[in-house]
């Protein structure tokens, strides 16, 4: 049974979250503000975090980034705020995935499904690869793991599958908008800023580089492509 911590100030929409994570399978753990939910999220380990960006004590954005200090545990951020400004800041700080208030509790538990990929049918079509070795880069897809030169890398979920994605067809450029489908299913995220966004985070973790990139190129205009044979 997956577990999932919901952290959230209003107690109307932590129990909310509750009554439908318990009946998709999920057990619930609670937090209502920024410092006990850091500590919940780094004492019991949970598979998916769902964090209100609104907090006392700590707003939400803050908690994201110190959990990613340490931890690649999938994120879903609950934010009342709509532009792509915010949007992107969330993802800059850490978070997988995010959904806007008010927000459908079926909708919030399909996403959650898609962040963790625990149902054979969400798994993404690369998931029964074989591991895939690219120079100094090496993926396996059953694991979903990755190491550079024999150091293990933590990525985020969505770091994962974006660089999974990719790593299948090394040399073929992937348009943000093929990336989204692979990596959210969907092309309506944050376009091509999220996708950015994500793309700087694993360069950073895979000791890469927009201006001389090893294994991760950006083709300008187009998107990005991993390299047949890394630098």
């Amino acid at each position: 049974m997956p577990s999932v911590l919901v952290v959230d100030d209003e107690a109307n929409i932590r129990e909310l979250v509750t009554v439908y994570f318990t009946a998709a399978g999920f057990e619930v753990r609670q937090a209502a503000d920024g410092p006990s939910g850091l500590r919940a999220a780094l004492d019991d380990e949970p598979d998916l975090i769902l964090l209100d960006i609104m907090l006392p004590g700590m707003e939400g954005s803050d908690v994201c980034r110190r959990i990613r200090e340490g931890s690649a545990v999938p994120i879903i951020m609950l934010t009342a705020r709509g532009s792509d400004l915010d949007k992107v800041g969330l993802l800059e700080a850490g978070a997988d995935d995010y959904v806007t208030k008010p927000f459908s509790p079926a909708e919030l538990v399909a996403r959650a499904r898609a962040v963790l990929r625990r149902s054979p049918g969400e798994e993404p079509a690369h998931a029964a690869s074989p591991r895939i070795t690219i120079g100094g880069l090496s993926i396996d897809p059953g694991e979903r793991s990755v190491s550079v030169d024999g150091r293990t890398v933590e990525l985020t979920a969505k770091e994962f599958d974006l660089l999974a994605a990719m790593a299948t067809e090394p040399g073929l450029v992937f348009s943000r908008e093929r990336l989204l489908e692979s990596a959210w299913g969907f092309a309506d995220y944050v376009g091509a800023r999220g996708v950015d966004v994500h793309i700087k985070h694993l360069r950073e973790k895979i000791g890469d580089t927009a201006e001389s990139p090893r294994f991760v190129e950006t083709v300008r205009g187009v998107g990005y492509r991993v390299r047949k044979a890394a630098m």
